[in-house]
């Protein structure tokens, strides 16, 4: 994929080198929302941050790192987000940000103080009605007590899924399928749904009989036909109605 010397690189993840006053609302607006680019980009300005772009992460959708030697602030979020969820994303990162620079470390990661500020930085775009009507609404809902992610917030990261662009069509979700279900994830790993424990679900992983607890959002490959060989050889009936 080509892009000029300016860009943002997606699978490279190139640190963009800052200069005053720099507008990021081109190479920006290719992640998010076109109208919130400029803010983002004067934000980036405003506290020489570095932004970076980076490889999809499983465990994280983006994350921020304080200064730390004279170095300055760093946030990068995952390439592959939809526009509203890096939008979003970014705006959490940023909130560290303003935080670390008020409190330094002395406050939780995601206590009052960062819940404040995100609020505080949600409000342009909500005035601006960047995001549709459902994120719009989910957003407000959500930002009655911000979570330490998004997608700890069920309704909002179920909205938010609605705009992936995906074109695999045998990915679905661990609440969706039935109890006793098998499936496997990316890399090939094969396991049976098992009861809800809480927030998570309890799923054992067929080759090693360990236990895993999945997020309900977490996305899976449901296994076709009647049985599931796992890789010790033992098989197991599959549940599809």
């Amino acid at each position: 994929m080509g892009m000029g010397s300016g860009d943002f690189t997606v699978y490279q993840i190139k640190i963009i080198s800052l200069q005053a006053m720099a507008d990021f609302s081109k190479q920006l607006s290719k992640y998010m929302p076109e109208a919130a680019a400029p803010i983002i980009s004067a934000w980036i300005n405003d506290t020489a941050c570095r932004f970076r772009i980076s490889r999809s992460r499983r465990t994280k959708l983006g994350d921020y790192t304080a200064p730390f030697r004279g170095d300055t602030h760093k946030i990068s979020i995952n390439h592959d987000l939809n526009t509203y969820a890096f939008l979003i994303t970014t705006i959490h990162e940023f909130a560290h940000l303003k935080t670390w620079q008020q409190y330094k470390n002395k406050v939780k990661p995601h206590g009052a103080e960062w819940k404040f500020n995100y609020k505080e930085l949600m409000q342009p775009f909500l005035r601006l009605a960047i995001f549709p009507a459902d994120i719009q609404e989910a957003i407000v809902r959500y930002m009655e007590n911000p979570a330490a992610s998004s997608c700890t917030d069920l309704n909002l990261y179920r909205i938010l899924r609605r705009y992936d662009e995906t074109s695999d069509t045998d990915l679905t979700t661990i609440e969706a399928i039935l109890e006793g279900s098998i499936f496997s994830i990316k890399g090939g790993r094969i396991f049976q749904k098992k009861e809800r424990l809480r927030k998570r679900y309890k799923c054992i992983e067929l080759a090693t009989d360990k236990v895993y607890l999945f997020h309900p959002i977490a996305e899976v490959f449901l296994l076709p036909g009647d049985t599931v060989q796992a890789e010790d050889g033992r098989l197991f009936k599959q549940r599809i109605d």
